[in-house]
């Protein structure tokens, strides 16, 4: 199996972009559209679950945007074959002293020309919350 092949490194780190961009603009169309839309999509939030892409979409509806001061490090983008990834970051933000840490499984199941990231959507993701270090 390649891991890390440059261009799919490349297609992955653009879909995460295109998240984060919509989440740091509470675009919930595009966030939705990123997320796989089937009962097997589980999301743990900082203080909430989601199993299936409904409750995805219907806790998305009603969630408080990310502060706009939120800041990424750390980010690893990890790449199995060509159409399996997992992206891993650290966040900071000034609403809180807290270190963020945010895990998402990718992979490519939607269909390409749905948009302009190469049909990979978020199956799985996880976000939490530690003291910083």
């Amino acid at each position: 199996m390649d891991v890390n092949k440059p261009e799919i490194v490349a297609e992955v780190a653009a879909a995460f972009e295109e998240y984060e961009r919509a989440l740091v603009m509470n675009d919930v169309e595009a966030m939705n559209a990123l997320f796989w839309d089937t009962p097997e999509t589980v999301r743990y939030g900082i203080a909430e679950v989601q199993h299936g892409g409904e409750a995805v979409r219907a806790w998305r509806a009603t969630a408080v945007p990310v502060p706009p001061s939120r800041r990424l490090h750390r980010t690893v983008v990890t790449t199995f074959g060509n159409d399996y990834a997992t992206v891993s970051t650290e966040f900071t933000s000034d609403a809180t002293a807290l270190l963020g840490r945010q895990m998402q499984t990718w992979a490519r199941i939607g269909s390409p020309l749905a948009s302009d990231h190469r049909g990979w959507q978020i199956v799985a993701a996880h976000v939490s919350l530690i003291p910083m270090p």
